[in-house]
């Protein structure tokens, strides 16, 4: 690979984040918003899950000591 200098460096970077598609507020905070929204369904979610296999081991547990 070629060396450059840092000035041609600087316009290549530039060159190529002009060509980059910037979102614009409204669809970074409606994205920002279903992101939010979805962690909390998932967090909701593994909660559920691992309260109901966390019930489970401690019936299977109680089961297998007897009481």
């Amino acid at each position: 690979m070629a060396k450059v200098s840092p000035g041609e460096f600087i316009r290549q970077v530039r060159a190529e984040t002009a060509k980059v598609v910037w979102p614009s507020r409204r669809e970074t905070v409606t994205t920002g918003i279903l992101v939010a929204i979805m962690t909390s369904l998932l967090a909701i979610f593994f909660f559920g899950v691992d309260s109901m296999f966390g019930a489970l081991v401690k019936f299977l547990i109680k089961l297998a000591a007897g009481n």
